[in-house]
């Protein structure tokens, strides 16, 4: 797993500019900005996705053939893809959360608390990502996948939407109201609930990744 993990860091390090062009407008946005909500959310969202790419060069002229004949399994590289993106996606967390702090301190925008509570509810999004996109990407490869994960995301901003409004529409209750209105115990146990519940996902998403992959013919 460990010369996987050489790899796809030798992959990304080939994309070295990208990658300094992303904290520089993160950054960017982070200083002309009293909001660092974004940015923070932004950049880990894009790092995460760093983990489809070297999916993608693998699949890349029949690489898969070759990639396997060398003394890894079907179940270690799909492990190993899990282990990157938990590594890119965290990573890029607690850095854009350094950045934030340290830029929200200079221009005293945002309490460091206020800040940590909003990165603690992007991270619940950031593993809810992960769990869905890894598998439409082994399992219907680039363009495919893109699509599919699209759909599947347009799917739930839908079915968010109608949550909204049905329960003001039936009840009479207003969710972002009372989410707004959640003091911060109550936020805090919600907050773990969500990263609990994308934890489980992952998990699921795992097991779903290993059966698409020791099924795809190669």
């Amino acid at each position: 797993m460990k010369g996987l993990l050489i790899k796809d860091f030798k992959i990304m390090a080939l994309q070295k500019n990208f990658f300094v062009l992303i904290f520089a407008i993160v950054l960017g946005m982070m200083v002309l900005n009293e909001d660092v909500a974004f940015p923070l959310c932004f950049f880990s969202f894009i790092m995460s996705l760093f983990v489809l790419t070297t999916i993608s060069y693998d699949d890349f002229d029949n690489g898969y053939p070759f990639l396997f004949t060398l003394p890894i399994t079907r179940k270690m590289y799909v492990n190993e893809k899990y282990l990157l993106a938990t590594l890119l996606g965290g990573g890029s967390w607690i850095f854009s959360i350094i950045i934030a702090a340290i830029v929200s301190t200079v221009k005293a925008s945002l309490s460091i608390s206020d800040l940590i509570m909003i990165a603690c509810l992007i991270l619940p999004f950031i593993i809810l990502m992960q769990a869905v996109m890894i598998p439409f990407q082994l399992k219907y490869g680039g363009e495919k996948g893109r699509i599919a994960m699209i759909g599947t995301f347009g799917a739930l901003g839908v079915i968010g939407i109608i949550l909204v409004r049905g329960a003001k529409s039936l009840f009479n209750i207003d969710l972002i109201d009372v989410f707004n209105s959640l003091s911060t115990l109550n936020m805090s146990v919600l907050i773990l609930i969500a990263l609990i519940f994308a934890l489980i996902c992952l998990f699921v998403s795992l097991k779903v990744s290993i059966t698409i992959m020791k099924c795809k013919e190669l």
